[in-house]
């Protein structure tokens, strides 16, 4: 393309350029762009949909929306044991009373995800698990995807989990992403708890002005706030009372 301008004149205006444009060979870039879009996974889990029991059949990624939960379970415990175990082994740690979770094929096809919890000889199952249980072990599992999406997008994960899993949460994706080929985690939060665990250039605020344009400033930005965390004060502290400004991470 070179530094020639084409206009292209959408006929839908609230469609974006990319979806029509990104499918012309001509232009290789703009294909390259949106299959890297296309591959970001974005996360919006809803608990109630967790709790379904689908046919069986492993599938090696989460939807969207966490409603193939049991799938992913056969995939990963069939094909990546290792990985299975250590998320079983962290759930355990975090979440008292688990002591182990698989999964079972109903007489009908569909699969079934089991909870067992100590004392209790016979396991519970996903609907009968609180919606924070399943959304840790949920994540935990996104984590340990072995071919992660370049972009993963989580919406407000303290929604629904206890606040002292929001540290680890936090950490667990801080680990992930600073792996080899480790994908690009971005997470819009309201939980103090959650920022705790994060360094101020990993939290970013935005603020919407009254002209309806948000600003968004890093945290690692206010020498003050770095400061501040260097002598030990939580970063999300110093959000909650109102250092790093009224915006949101």
């Amino acid at each position: 393309m070179g530094r020639d301008k084409i206009k292209f004149v959408l006929e839908d205006p609230r469609k974006l350029a990319i979806a029509s444009l990104g499918n012309l060979t001509e232009y290789p870039n703009l294909v390259r762009f949106r299959e890297f879009l296309e591959g970001w996974y974005l996360s919006y889990f809803v608990p109630d949909l967790a709790r379904s029991m689908p046919m069986a059949g492993s599938q090696r990624r989460l939807n969207t929306r966490e409603d193939n939960l049991a799938n992913y379970v056969q995939f990963l415990q069939k094909e990546h044991p290792r990985r299975f175990d250590s998320v079983l082994a962290e759930v355990a740690k975090k979440i008292p009373g688990i002591e182990k979770i698989g999964h079972k094929k109903a007489e009908d096809g569909r699969l079934l995800l089991q909870f067992n919890d100590c004392g209790y000889k016979d396991p519970f199952y996903a609907p009968s698990m609180s919606d924070g249980t399943l959304k840790y072990f949920a994540y935990m599992l996104m984590l340990e995807d072995p071919e992660p999406a370049p972009l993963i997008g989580i919406e407000e994960p303290e929604n629904g989990l206890h606040h002292q899993l929001l540290g680890p949460l936090a950490s667990e994706m801080q680990r992930r992403a600073n792996m080899p080929n480790g994908p690009q985690v971005l997470v819009t939060t309201h939980a103090n708890y959650f920022v705790d665990a994060l360094a101020p250039h990993e939290v970013f605020l935005l603020s919407k002005g009254k002209d309806g344009v948000s600003t968004v400033k890093c945290a690692a930005d206010d020498q003050a706030v770095v400061d501040m965390v260097t002598d030990g004060i939580p970063l999300g502290s110093l959000w909650y009372s109102n250092h790093l400004g009224g915006g949101n991470p």
